[in-house]
């Protein structure tokens, strides 16, 4: 038994008009097997208490007085999750069978404007990472400890976001991604689109069925609140125009209820693929993979390069992606790549034009990369991508400690509930599981 892939199942809530009065939690539920089964179910809060039910394997739960899935740092009580308890009981030649089902759900909205992005009605910014499944005893397996220790540096720094970059994550982040409040833009493995032949008919229709498999596993998660379809395609590419327009057309039928985006790294002026996001997600490396060691034009090209994409299609921009390589404890002044206090200072500089404006139209910055990571060897690569705010090891940089300052200082000044902020430190070092 498993709730369907309809649009509104689970997570995929709607408020009512009024929203401290009402929710809706719309459900749709497949059984597979017996053509003769009943369907009851229910609704929980986090106290156990049944504050809505139904029967059926399709409908709608109204739920009065419903308490809204926050962000971290958003809210005194963030990622309210009640449970949507289902009991099956069907009729077999053997007699009757019974199966019980639980989906943790939150209610909560996500709209886009022109200018900003909104969750439960109230601006939302995303200040978080990117991240890799990656350490370096298990390499890209699944370790519960070490994903312990990465939320406990994501409550640590602050961070209320992160980009599935560039795939799908495990089940059991995107859960715990719910129950903390860490907000998931969702990414496709739809990496490496750079060739003409990258946009063959063929690799479409595969995607399109990527898409599906992504909505379906992935729809029921409060956290989530934005489809990415795709890193770094070469959207310049006449092709692109065509296959982009499918792709985000066929992820918005499978899921109308959030915005869909794909990263970009190409100039606005030539990118084909732009017109038909919803939000505009850039990722851009001044005075690292040009420029080297000018951090002086990074102001002028960044705020360049914010004023051009919004004036060209008005629509709310994330900077996706910006950082420098830093090999931990090389120090060097004045500054010089790959010791930490370039790392610090190409972000410092980054900071002064997202300050300017995140108060017109740019909605998140996220950071490349949570954590050093492994990568093919290549001259280019110190033994593996050096661009974390913490080492493999889960250590932190200099930067760490600058990017946590800067990211409470955001939520200080975001904080609906400001005495919340307070409440919400960690009190025990991140650096230990």
């Amino acid at each position: 038994m498993d709730p369907g892939p309809g649009h509104k199942s689970g997570a995929e809530d709607w408020q009512c008009p009024l929203l401290r009065h009402c929710g809706l939690v719309s459900y749709q539920i497949f059984v597979q097997g017996s053509e003769h089964f009943q369907l009851e179910v229910r609704l929980l809060d986090e106290e156990g208490k049944v504050v809505a039910q139904g029967t059926g394997g399709r409908g709608q739960l109204q739920v009065p007085g419903a308490h809204l899935w926050w962000p971290y740092l958003m809210h005194e009580h963030p990622a309210y999750l009640y449970s949507l308890e289902v009991s099956l009981t069907a009729q077999t030649a053997a007699g009757p069978v019974s199966d019980f089902y639980t989906l943790p759900v939150g209610i909560r909205t996500v709209a886009v404007t022109e200018k900003q992005f909104l969750i439960n009605g109230k601006p939302f910014y995303f200040h978080g990472v990117n991240k890799h499944e990656d350490a370096d005893i298990r390499g890209k397996g699944f370790d519960w400890a070490l994903l312990v220790k990465d939320f406990n540096l994501l409550r640590w720094l602050g961070a209320n976001s992160l980009r599935t970059s560039h795939y799908p994550y495990a089940e059991e982040t995107m859960q715990l991604c719910d129950r903390y409040g860490i907000v998931v833009i969702d990414e496709s493995p739809g990496v490496g689109i750079v060739l003409v032949q990258s946009y063959s008919n063929v690799s479409l229709q595969h995607h399109l069925v990527v898409m599906e498999e992504l909505v379906r596993r992935d729809k029921n998660h409060p956290a989530v609140v934005m489809w990415s379809v795709a890193n770094e395609p070469a959207s310049v590419l006449k092709p692109a125009a065509y296959y982009f327009k499918t792709l985000i057309a066929h992820t918005k039928d499978l899921d109308p209820s959030r915005p869909v985006t794909f990263v970009t790294n190409s100039n606005y002026e030539a990118d084909l693929g732009a017109p038909y996001v919803d939000v505009i997600c850039v990722n851009s490396y001044y005075s690292w993979y040009h420029d080297y060691g000018h951090m002086e034009v990074i102001q002028l090209q960044l705020a360049t390069q914010f004023e051009m994409w919004y004036r060209t299609y008005q629509k709310p921009i994330i900077q996706s992606e910006y950082g420098a390589e830093t090999i931990a404890g090389f120090h060097q002044d004045p500054p010089l790549m790959f010791s930490e206090e370039y790392q610090k200072g190409l972000l410092e500089q980054y900071h002064l034009v997202l300050d300017q404006k995140r108060k017109e139209y740019v909605v998140g910055e996220l950071i490349w990369n949570f954590a050093d990571f492994m990568t093919d060897q290549s001259p280019q690569r110190a033994m593996g991508n050096k661009k974390g705010i913490f080492t493999r090891q889960r250590q932190p940089k200099g930067a760490a400690f600058l990017l946590r300052e800067r990211y409470w200082k955001l939520a200080n000044e975001t904080m609906y509930h400001r005495s919340a902020v307070k409440s919400q430190c960690v009190a025990n070092s991140p650096f230990t599981v």
